[in-house]
């Protein structure tokens, strides 16, 4: 038995021997024929100069953006989200503690640094109040009410999976939110958890076009007679890429979103850069109504923020139509608005940050009498208590989240999203990668994620002296100028008064 037994070990380890020299060998072969294939190249300088080894930076270079955020970055200076931002988002979407201890690793001195001012006399929790509800669309058939603070931001199915959508639309209806489609259409599952839907209308017209790709009265109807479906927002623009219309690379474009499109399989969608029938503020308003009277439901516009004598020619021109034809919501998108692509060069150069932006166009509607008429929506970079808080105090009355929902999905900042290659499956449509997204789960993580950001953004509130977050105000808070002492944001910001800019200009 013994010597049966001494047999079989020195067979195997004769088959192992044999093995580790076969892969020895083919090792060396591989090394010998990488050799020749990087001395031979010449499209890169490295590979050829350096064979072999050359290949090591292209790998750290790829493996970098990775390693940086768990072993280099600091807490507060990564982008375009930091650590400290993204655990704050992860804990709120899983419900566990929030807080923190020895004190904060926030640096108050930089200039542009926002902090809120406390009141000697804070609320007491049984003297504060919900959030109140907000009437949109008043000259609408069916206006929209919703005490809603904090909603999902516009993300097509095609940039997003479809258990990502399936837990947004389960997680918007379980937390009493509204979820944007997007500009890519509306499918099946945006509808499948029962939330209230904003439909939004891209360039592109996915979803609502005919097969000449012009808006098809017969298509808006079919989408507004979804009951779950509760207003409109044409986009004329957005943060990460004014001036550029939607871009869904062709490995993303499935037969299903081809479908939902209208558009061929494995190309990429590439929406036009404006809606070509829009061209003014005439034909702008135009639209508006024209989308109001089919669907009956209130109709608003997106657009990232540059210059704003559109703006002003938008509100002088409502204003000699009658206020009934304004949009009922404007979706101000901030430079520092995400996407699942889009160039580099408008990424990051173009545009006016949400900062600028929100307070230009809040000021610019209560200078035309048009601030009660037309409801405010901020969108940009806004995923933390704080920033909500701000978005408030500067005059919105609604906040928009993209990236933050993602967060709340699992998203880890992979930078993938333009790739299919999204290794928490929230936005890649290969089902290998679907499995690690659970819908079902994920779908509580997005309402304990806006029901923590209210509670928070809540207890700022109460801390500025205010019964609900919507009473912040400019005095509420304060900002760090180039000098290092803070002002007020009504001093830098002052309010403007109502109507003060009518008499000019009709």
């Amino acid at each position: 038995m013994e010597t049966l037994y001494t047999s079989w070990v020195y067979t195997i380890l004769n088959f192992l021997a044999a093995g580790f020299v076969v892969l020895l060998g083919l090792g060396l072969v591989s090394l010998v024929v990488i050799y020749i294939l990087d001395v031979t190249q010449t499209k890169q300088a490295v590979r050829r100069n350096y064979p072999i080894i050359g290949r090591f930076r292209y790998l750290f270079e790829h493996m970098g953006e990775f390693f940086r955020q768990y072993f280099f970055a600091m807490d507060r200076e990564e982008l375009p989200f930091n650590r400290a931002e993204r655990s704050w988002v992860y804990r709120a979407a899983k419900n566990v503690d929030r807080t923190l201890a020895f004190g904060s690793t926030r640096d108050l001195r930089p200039a542009g640094s926002i902090y809120f001012v406390n009141c000697a006399y804070p609320t007491l929790d049984e003297d504060a109040v919900a959030a109140s509800p907000i009437t949109i669309g008043p000259y609408c058939e069916q206006p929209y009410t919703t005490a809603s603070l904090t909603n999902i931001s516009g993300m097509s199915y095609g940039a997003l999976s479809k258990p990502a959508v399936q837990a947004l639309s389960y997680g918007a209806k379980k937390a009493g939110c509204w979820l944007n489609t997007g500009e890519g259409g509306m499918s099946s599952y945006h509808l499948e958890g029962g939330c209230d839907i904003v439909f939004q209308i891209g360039t592109a017209k996915f979803g609502v076009c005919d097969s000449e790709g012009k808006l098809s009265d017969e298509r808006l109807k079919k989408a507004a007679a979804h009951p779950e479906v509760k207003m409109f927002e044409i986009k004329l623009s957005q943060g990460a890429k004014p001036g550029k219309g939607g871009i869904l690379p062709g490995s993303k474009v499935t037969e299903e979103i081809a479908t939902i499109r209208a558009i061929e399989v494995g190309k990429a969608a590439i929406s036009p850069n404006r809606h070509p029938e829009i061209k003014d503020a005439d034909s702008l308003l135009d639209m508006i109504a024209r989308v109001r009277a089919v669907t009956g439901k209130p109709v608003g516009i997106k657009a990232a923020i540059g210059d704003t004598h559109w703006l002003e020619g938008l509100c002088h021109l409502i204003l000699v139509r009658g206020v009934e034809s304004a949009p009922d919501f404007i979706t101000v998108d901030g430079a520092e608005g995400g996407s699942g692509a889009a160039p580099k060069s408008l990424l990051d150069y173009m545009g006016l940050p949400i900062c600028e932006s929100l307070p230009d166009v809040v000021d610019l509607l209560r200078g035309y009498g048009l601030r009660d008429r037309i409801k405010v929506i901020a969108s940009g970079k806004i995923i933390v208590p704080s920033g909500v808080a701000w978005a408030f105090c500067m005059g919105a009355d609604f906040v928009v989240s993209a990236r933050g929902f993602m967060f709340s999905l699992g998203c880890i900042q992979a930078m993938q999203c333009n790739k299919n290659t999204c290794p928490t499956g929230v936005t890649t449509h290969n089902p290998k990668l679907h499995r690690g997204l659970n819908s079902e789960l994920k779908s509580e993580r997005v309402a304990n994620y806006v029901a923590n950001l209210a509670y928070d953004v809540g207890v700022i509130a109460h801390s500025c002296g205010v019964r609900e977050p919507r009473e912040l105000r400019r005095t509420h808070a304060r900002i760090v100028t180039g000098s290092g002492r803070s002002v007020t944001l009504e001093s830098l910001y002052p309010t403007v008064a109502t109507g003060s800019l009518c008499s000019s200009r009709v």
